[in-house]
């Protein structure tokens, strides 16, 4: 046992710099998103009046900012052949929006700081992205890719344990936290991702072998002429399943309606991502192996698992199990997606390959929280929960139509 644990690790070791670095800025800057991202829903529902349509428009939107910036930071970063400023800029903007939410008074303010944050992803995720593809071999992608999400992921963890501990520290009764005493652990979020710049500029480095490639391809244009019919419907197929990836917020105000005290979602935040950090490990590493489209299509199926058991949850313990559960499904789909799209597309157009595939996630997952909220509002959490595994599924079995060929592994 002890062996293989060894012959795992050791895998990681020769991972570049870059990775190293970039992953290093992950965790700070989800340690910092996450002190905030836990306590966000009973925030907003609790102290604010939020309605569940509300906190849907919040995120759905925010998250649909992120997603159409990505398209163009990502082509941008092709055009210009430079990938690391739009990477320090995404982040700084993320240090300076976050505390403002400790001056928020209705959830419309809210939704402006949520956006700002998010438009700071969207600025940094598609030349991040291609910066790992370009510092790894082919078939080292998903291992890298996987490696950058456990990173992420760990980061989610320490996060709610620093929320969890300034929460009880400020709130008089954890329970039953007012409006104040939430603000001031928002106070604290910046940290972590400011330390973060400060290894986006020392060491993460632009990579000149494919600043080289990228001026010997013809001139990039921002447009899916660029790309072949394979990569194509890849996109059409991760729209349709974003359309029932509406915000993990959702699942939040679910879990506090089956008895979880506002004070205790962040250890439950944390335990889902403790599981996304041990999945992300093991299946990123096994996409090398087996193939994108195998953990994709399973990943998919099994978020329709999960929220079709979110619709009959009713005991705490029950939403702990789903919880953990959910973690897997990121680890099974999101480091191989984004390998995936390495893999499809020539190595000069990468950025500009993770800006469409962000503009396909971003076309859905507005409406996907908005038609989200609003059918809890109207029928009920069931409803809801359902009609979004129904459409994952749907999802699942149009993957098999893409053609993808099995990396090959040294």
């Amino acid at each position: 046992m002890l062996r293989h644990l060894k012959r795992f690790f050791s895998r990681y070791k020769n991972l570049s710099g870059n990775v190293f670095a970039l992953s290093l800025v992950s965790l700070l800057n989800d340690t910092s998103s996450d002190i905030i991202y836990p306590l966000l829903p009973a925030f907003l529902a609790l102290t604010l009046g939020a309605s569940p349509f509300a906190i849907g428009l919040i995120e759905g939107f925010a998250e649909s900012v992120a997603a159409f910036l990505k398209l163009f930071s990502g082509y941008l970063s092709d055009k210009f052949e430079r990938r690391k400023l739009p990477v320090f800029l995404g982040y700084a903007l993320a240090s300076i929006v976050r505390p403002l939410l400790a001056f928020v008074g209705s959830w419309q303010q809210v939704l402006f700081v949520r956006v700002a944050d998010r438009a700071g992803k969207g600025i940094r995720g598609a030349p991040r992205d291609a910066i790992i593809a370009a510092s790894v071999p082919e078939e080292k992608r998903g291992l890298a890719f996987g490696f950058n999400r456990a990173a992420d992921h760990l980061g989610a963890v320490i996060g709610p344990i620093v929320a969890f501990i300034l929460l009880s520290y400020f709130a008089a009764d954890t329970n039953s936290p007012t409006a104040r005493e939430y603000q001031q652990v928002f106070l604290f979020a910046s940290v972590p991702v400011v330390i973060g710049l400060f290894v986006i500029v020392f060491f993460v480095k632009e990579t000149p072998k494919e600043i080289s490639t990228v001026i010997e391809q013809p001139k990039i244009k921002l447009s899916l002429k660029e790309f072949d019919g394979n990569f194509k419907r890849f996109l059409i197929v991760v729209a349709i399943f974003t359309l029932s990836n509406s915000t993990d917020a959702f699942l939040l105000l679910r879990a506090e309606q089956t008895g979880i005290a506002p004070a205790v979602l962040p250890l439950l935040w944390m335990g889902l991502h403790l599981s996304k950090v041990f999945s992300s490990l093991i299946f990123g590493d096994l996409s090398d192996r087996i193939g994108r489209k195998t953990l994709i299509f399973s990943g998919w199926i099994l978020y329709a698992l999960v929220y079709a058991g979110f619709a009959f949850v009713s005991l705490a313990w029950q939403t702990w199990a789903l919880f953990l559960i959910y973690g897997v499904y990121f680890g099974l789909t999101e480091g191989a997606e984004k390998a995936l799209v390495a893999d499809l597309v020539p190595k000069g157009k990468r950025g500009t390959a993770y800006g469409f595939y962000n503009l396909a996630f971003s076309i859905t997952v507005f409406p996907a929280s908005i038609i989200f909220g609003a059918i809890w509002t109207t029928f009920g959490a069931e409803a809801a929960f359902l009609t979004s595994a129904v459409i994952s599924v749907c999802a699942a079995f149009l993957l098999l139509t893409i053609q993808i060929r099995k990396p090959l592994v040294s």
